[in-house]
Protein backbone atom coordinates (compact mmCIF):
# COMPACT_ATOMS: atom_id res chain seq x y z
CA UNK A 1 0.00 0.00 0.00
CA UNK A 2 2.67 2.22 1.02
CA UNK A 3 4.60 1.75 -2.41
CA UNK A 4 1.37 2.52 -4.34
CA UNK A 5 1.00 5.69 -2.86
CA UNK A 6 4.65 6.84 -3.01
CA UNK A 7 4.06 5.78 -7.02
CA UNK A 8 0.93 7.79 -7.16
CA UNK A 9 2.63 10.69 -5.59
CA UNK A 10 6.05 10.77 -7.88
CA UNK A 11 3.56 10.32 -10.89
CA UNK A 12 1.54 13.62 -9.58
CA UNK A 13 5.32 15.14 -8.94
CA UNK A 14 6.10 14.52 -12.64
CA UNK A 15 3.30 16.04 -13.95
CA UNK A 16 3.12 19.12 -11.64
CA UNK A 17 7.17 19.84 -12.72
CA UNK A 18 6.33 19.32 -16.38
CA UNK A 19 3.22 21.73 -16.26
CA UNK A 20 6.09 24.27 -14.35
CA UNK A 21 8.47 23.61 -16.95
CA UNK A 22 6.13 24.46 -19.64
CA UNK A 23 4.54 27.43 -18.17
CA UNK A 24 8.25 28.84 -17.14
CA UNK A 25 9.20 28.13 -21.00
CA UNK A 26 5.72 29.99 -22.15
CA UNK A 27 6.47 32.65 -20.02
CA UNK A 28 9.86 33.87 -21.30
CA UNK A 29 9.11 33.38 -24.73
CA UNK A 30 5.68 35.31 -24.38
CA UNK A 31 7.99 37.86 -22.51
CA UNK A 32 10.18 38.55 -25.70
CA UNK A 33 7.41 38.76 -27.93
CA UNK A 34 5.71 41.55 -25.87
CA UNK A 35 9.03 43.37 -25.13
CA UNK A 36 9.36 43.50 -29.01
CA UNK A 37 5.61 44.60 -29.24
CA UNK A 38 6.08 47.14 -25.85
CA UNK A 39 9.00 48.71 -27.82
CA UNK A 40 6.84 49.42 -31.32
CA UNK A 41 4.16 50.49 -29.06
CA UNK A 42 6.63 53.04 -27.08
CA UNK A 43 8.21 54.25 -30.55
CA UNK A 44 4.75 55.03 -32.10
CA UNK A 45 3.95 57.32 -29.16
CA UNK A 46 7.39 58.77 -30.17
CA UNK A 47 8.32 62.23 -32.38
CA UNK A 48 9.85 60.17 -35.41
CA UNK A 49 11.87 62.16 -38.04
CA UNK A 50 11.77 60.71 -41.38
CA UNK A 51 14.54 61.02 -44.10
CA UNK A 52 13.05 61.18 -47.91
CA UNK A 53 14.40 58.08 -49.67
CA UNK A 54 14.58 59.79 -52.87
CA UNK A 55 17.28 61.53 -51.96
CA UNK A 56 20.81 61.90 -52.38
CA UNK A 57 22.22 61.71 -48.77
CA UNK A 58 25.32 62.46 -48.19
CA UNK A 59 28.12 60.34 -46.13
CA UNK A 60 27.45 60.49 -42.47
CA UNK A 61 30.81 61.17 -40.63
CA UNK A 62 31.51 59.77 -37.15
CA UNK A 63 33.77 62.25 -35.05
CA UNK A 64 34.29 62.71 -31.86
CA UNK A 65 33.01 65.82 -30.86
CA UNK A 66 29.65 64.83 -29.87
CA UNK A 67 29.41 63.84 -26.09
CA UNK A 68 27.73 60.50 -24.91
CA UNK A 69 24.03 59.79 -24.31
CA UNK A 70 23.80 59.16 -20.71
CA UNK A 71 22.51 55.71 -20.24
CA UNK A 72 24.33 54.12 -23.40
CA UNK A 73 26.50 51.24 -22.82
CA UNK A 74 30.16 51.47 -23.28
CA UNK A 75 32.07 50.76 -26.18
CA UNK A 76 34.00 47.29 -25.90
CA UNK A 77 37.46 48.15 -25.55
CA UNK A 78 39.39 47.92 -28.58
CA UNK A 79 43.20 47.79 -28.68
CA UNK A 80 43.06 48.49 -32.18
CA UNK A 81 44.33 52.25 -33.40
CA UNK A 82 41.70 54.41 -33.97
CA UNK A 83 40.37 55.44 -37.34
CA UNK A 84 37.20 57.47 -38.67
CA UNK A 85 34.43 56.26 -40.80
CA UNK A 86 31.59 57.15 -43.25
CA UNK A 87 28.18 55.80 -43.54
CA UNK A 88 26.80 55.87 -47.10
CA UNK A 89 23.61 56.79 -44.74
CA UNK A 90 22.72 55.81 -41.03
CA UNK A 91 18.84 55.67 -41.24
CA UNK A 92 16.67 53.69 -44.23
CA UNK A 93 12.74 53.50 -44.32
CA UNK A 94 11.92 50.22 -45.92
CA UNK A 95 8.36 52.14 -46.79
CA UNK A 96 4.82 49.81 -46.79
CA UNK A 97 5.65 46.06 -45.90
CA UNK A 98 3.27 43.42 -45.41
CA UNK A 99 2.66 42.04 -41.80
CA UNK A 100 5.05 39.17 -41.74
CA UNK A 101 7.80 40.17 -44.37
CA UNK A 102 11.24 39.68 -43.69
CA UNK A 103 13.64 42.31 -44.94
CA UNK A 104 17.06 43.39 -45.47
CA UNK A 105 18.93 46.74 -46.05
CA UNK A 106 22.72 47.15 -46.26
CA UNK A 107 24.41 50.23 -45.07
CA UNK A 108 27.54 50.89 -46.90
CA UNK A 109 30.90 52.00 -44.60
CA UNK A 110 33.90 53.19 -45.81
CA UNK A 111 37.27 53.45 -43.54
CA UNK A 112 38.25 56.75 -44.27
CA UNK A 113 41.22 57.15 -41.84
CA UNK A 114 44.91 55.77 -41.83
CA UNK A 115 44.57 52.52 -39.75
CA UNK A 116 42.50 49.54 -40.35
CA UNK A 117 39.15 49.80 -39.29
CA UNK A 118 37.49 46.95 -37.48
CA UNK A 119 33.80 45.96 -36.61
CA UNK A 120 33.97 44.48 -33.58
CA UNK A 121 30.03 44.11 -32.59
CA UNK A 122 26.48 45.36 -34.04
CA UNK A 123 23.99 45.41 -31.58
CA UNK A 124 20.28 45.43 -32.74
CA UNK A 125 17.88 47.09 -29.61
CA UNK A 126 15.51 44.31 -30.47
CA UNK A 127 15.27 40.47 -31.33
CA UNK A 128 13.27 41.07 -34.12
CA UNK A 129 16.60 42.69 -36.18
CA UNK A 130 19.50 40.30 -36.96
CA UNK A 131 23.11 42.04 -38.37
CA UNK A 132 25.74 40.14 -40.32
CA UNK A 133 28.65 42.85 -40.99
CA UNK A 134 31.96 42.86 -42.47
CA UNK A 135 34.18 40.72 -40.24
CA UNK A 136 37.87 41.53 -41.69
CA UNK A 137 39.40 44.55 -40.86
CA UNK A 138 38.61 46.88 -43.77
CA UNK A 139 41.74 48.59 -44.86
CA UNK A 140 42.25 52.77 -45.36
CA UNK A 141 39.58 53.81 -48.51
CA UNK A 142 38.15 50.55 -49.03
CA UNK A 143 34.41 49.85 -47.86
CA UNK A 144 32.67 47.49 -45.82
CA UNK A 145 29.18 45.99 -44.94
CA UNK A 146 26.60 46.09 -42.76
CA UNK A 147 23.47 44.22 -43.31
CA UNK A 148 20.18 44.40 -41.26
CA UNK A 149 17.81 41.89 -41.07
CA UNK A 150 14.15 42.72 -39.54
CA UNK A 151 11.03 40.12 -39.05
CA UNK A 152 8.11 42.08 -39.19
CA UNK A 153 5.80 39.17 -38.08
CA UNK A 154 5.01 40.88 -34.73
CA UNK A 155 4.37 44.41 -35.42
CA UNK A 156 1.73 46.93 -36.96
CA UNK A 157 2.31 50.47 -38.00
CA UNK A 158 5.06 52.35 -38.19
CA UNK A 159 8.20 51.12 -36.31
CA UNK A 160 11.40 52.63 -36.15
CA UNK A 161 14.43 49.97 -34.99
CA UNK A 162 18.15 50.31 -34.45
CA UNK A 163 21.93 48.72 -33.92
CA UNK A 164 24.73 49.95 -32.44
CA UNK A 165 27.66 49.43 -33.97
CA UNK A 166 30.81 49.51 -32.22
CA UNK A 167 34.14 49.70 -33.93
CA UNK A 168 37.48 51.40 -33.25
CA UNK A 169 36.15 55.21 -34.03
CA UNK A 170 36.53 57.39 -31.05
CA UNK A 171 32.70 57.88 -31.11
CA UNK A 172 31.42 54.42 -30.59
CA UNK A 173 28.67 52.78 -30.97
CA UNK A 174 27.56 54.03 -34.45
CA UNK A 175 23.92 54.36 -34.39
CA UNK A 176 22.20 52.69 -37.31
CA UNK A 177 18.66 52.96 -37.60
CA UNK A 178 15.56 52.04 -40.10
CA UNK A 179 12.00 52.52 -39.84
CA UNK A 180 9.08 50.67 -41.72
CA UNK A 181 5.38 50.95 -42.02
CA UNK A 182 3.61 47.53 -41.58
CA UNK A 183 0.24 46.97 -43.42
CA UNK A 184 -1.98 44.09 -42.46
Amino acid sequence: MKSEIREHILENMKKVNKKTLSIIALSIISFGLVSCKKENKEMQGTETVITDSTAVEAPVMADSTAAPVAGEAAAPVSNQPSTSIALSESNFDFGKIKKGDKVEHVYEVTNTGKNPLVISEVKPGCGCTAPDFTKEPILPGKKGKITLHFDSTNFDGNVQKFADVYANVEKAPIKLTFTANIQP
